[in-house]
Formats: structure tokens, C-alpha cells, sequence
């Protein structure tokens, strides 16, 4: 039986396809730990540069025995469960996608608590964000200190009108991350809202599912909103950030030199991310308003006059302890 000929043009590909398995071979080999970082923003995000900055410095850092994936794509309902449950995964997490674990990290969304990011940042990163990483561990999670990156203030976008008062939002569908607790806070102002993640949501302004939804200035930018919406009013009526947690069981794996460079790397780059996001939204309403969409500053005190019954439930949801931790930064509420 006359054996097969292998053209030139044949050998170099066979060759260069078995010299690129050789070297994705020996670089897995390298590493002790290969992990996912799951987040849910654009690649173009500041979140998704530095988060990939970060794991970069941690595998030259740890001399490639730690090496990351960056998905980003936390929409898997499962995600939480299989972190505790020990899968090699990283996530970032606004504090209302934890309070299925945990319901005080909704009080980190708390509705008109926080009027300037020096209170968001002297919360989250001293005692209230103690409390949460306490609360998250008994549950299998662990919470970075100092990492507790950036998304910004919320406001209101509308294909309809401009939201200048509560009773703007009357009737209003729309969309909203987050808990009950969290979509009854928009049914105490009027409106009809309706959960959704982050990833559905430009298809739900575009047919019409929703007429508005609420996020801060980067996530209109994004993800293509001013494509769907007209009215950006600003409202600043919360607050939210992408935690960064871990399961405890694969944390506690980890070797302790290792788990140093990763707390290390992770405050430098919230930091580096913090800024940059908050340039990035600094900018966002010129910007924004070049692509079509129409700003007004709204009447927040006609919101607020609305909530009088709404602060105690909330409060009786996220708990006394992180109610108090949470005023003790920004006054007394409610």
C-alpha cells in the first residue's frame, strides 16, 4: 500500500498547527489555577480594560501560575451558585444582583441616599463594606476589600418625554435591574417597572416592551442607547458598582502569596477604573447630547416627597445594621 503524499504547503500548515498546540500546551501547563472573570459590560468598557489589566499583572506577577479569561457575560441565573459551590470563576456584581444571597448589599443602591461619590467610596470601602463581606462570607462568597469598581449614578432615559417630576413617571414602563424591593421603590413613584437584565434590554426599548429605563451616563453610551431613547433627564436617585467576589472555596485554595497579589492588583485597578469611569460620565452629557438626545435636570425633591412610606420597608429589607453603617456616611433618610 503506497503511503500518502504530504505537499510542502500541507507540512508547514500540520507543522505550525502542532507547534501552536505544543505552545498553548506548555503555557496551560504553566499555570497552577486558570479561572473565568465574569462581568457584563462591553468590551469597550472601562470595566472590561482594566479588569483584563489587572489579570494580566497577576499572572506576570505570579510568574503565570494564575492565569484569567475575561467573560463578559454574567447572565447566567447559576453563576452565584456554582462560585460557591468552587468553580474557578470571578465576578463582578452590582450589590442588588447579591442580595439574593445577602439582602443588606441592596443598601448600596439605596434611593437618593448618596449625593457624591466620597460618601459612595468612604462607604463601600470602610465599615458598611466590612459589614457586607461579613454577611457575603457566611455564605460562601468573598468580597474584595477595596473592590467595589465603578458604575456611576442612575438616571432616567425615555423614548416618550422628559421625566422633570414624580408625576412624570406615572404609567411609565420601565425597566429596572435588581430586587422586589428595588422595583417597589419605581411603584411607589408610579411607575410600571419591569425587570430585565442588562443584556435584553436595548431590544426592549426598541420594540417598545419598555419606554425607559434607568442607568448612569456610561451605560447610554455603551450599549447604543441614544439609538432608542430620546430624553436623558438626570435624577441621580441611586447609586451602583460592580463588587468583585469570589467563592470562598476556591479563594481558600489558593496559595497565600497568590491571594495577596490578586487583593493587591484588585485595589490598583478599581482605583484606575473608579477614575476612569468617572471621567468617562464626566464627559457622557456633551457627548450624548452631540448623538440627538435631549437633557433636562429633574425636581428630585418631588421624588423624595413621594417616599415617606417607602424607606421604612426598605429599611426592614436590608437590615437596621446596614441602614445605620449607611447614614452614619450620608445623614439621616427617610
Amino acid at each position: 500500500m503506497n503511503a500518502p503524499v504530504v505537499t510542502r504547503r500541507q507540512f508547514a500548515r500540520t507543522a505550525t498547527a502542532a507547534g501552536a498546540l505544543f505552545a498553548i500546551t506548555r503555557r496551560a501547563a504553566a499555570a497552577d489555577f486558570t479561572i473565568r472573570q465574569n462581568h457584563n459590560q462591553p468590551v469597550e468598557s472601562p470595566l472590561h480594560k482594566r479588569l483584563t489589566q489587572m489579570w494580566e499583572a497577576i499572572r506576570q506577577e505570579t510568574g503565570g501560575r494564575i492565569e484569567a479569561q475575561i467573560v463578559p457575560d454574567n447572565s447566567d441565573p447559576a453563576l452565584l451558585d456554582r462560585l460557591i459551590h468552587g468553580e474557578p470563576e470571578f465576578l463582578t456584581q452590582a450589590g442588588n444582583g447579591l442580595a439574593s444571597l445577602v439582602p443588606a448589599a441592596n443598601v448600596q443602591a439605596t434611593p437618593f441616599a448618596f449625593r457624591k461619590m466620597s460618601q459612595v467610596y468612604s462607604a463601600i470601602d470602610g465599615d458598611l463594606g466590612a459589614y457586607l463581606r461579613e454577611e457575603l462570607k457566611a455564605k460562601g462568597l468573598y468580597l474584595f476589600p477595596g473592590g467595589g469598581f465603578e458604575n456611576g449614578m442612575h438616571q432616567i432615559t425615555c423614548a416618550t418625554r422628559p421625566i422633570r417630576t414624580a408625576a412624570d413617571l406615572e404609567g411609565l414602563k420601565i425597566r429596572v435591574p435588581g430586587t422586589a424591593i428595588y422595583l417597589e421603590f419605581w411603584k411607589t413613584l408610579g411607575a410600571l417597572p419591569v425587570g430585565m437584565t442588562i443584556d435584553k434590554m436595548h431590544d426592549a426599548l426598541k420594540s417598545g416592551v419598555v419606554e425607559a429605563q434607568e442607568d448612569p451616563l456610561d451605560v447610554a453610551e455603551l450599549f447604543h442607547l441614544y439609538e432608542v431613547q430620546k430624553y436623558m433627564s438626570m435624577t441621580n436617585h441611586s447609586w451602583s458598582g460592580y463588587n468583585l467576589v469570589v467563592g470562598n472555596k476556591l479563594w481558600d485554595a489558593l496559595p497565600a502569596d497568590v491571594r495577596k497579589v490578586i487583593e493587591r492588583n484588585a485595589v490598583k485597578y478599581v482605583r484606575l477604573q473608579r477614575h476612569d469611569t468617572d471621567s468617562f460620565n464626566g464627559e457622557l452629557r456633551r457627548r450624548l447630547m452631540a448623538r440627538g438626545m435631549i437633557f433636562n435636570d429633574a425636581d428630585t425633591a418631588s421624588f423624595r416627597a413621594k417616599l415617606g412610606s417607602f424607606y421604612p420597608r426598605w429599611r426592614e429589607s436590608i437590615g437596621s445594621r446596614a441602614w445605620s453603617l449607611l447614614e452614619g456616611h450620608v445623614g439621616k433618610l427617610g
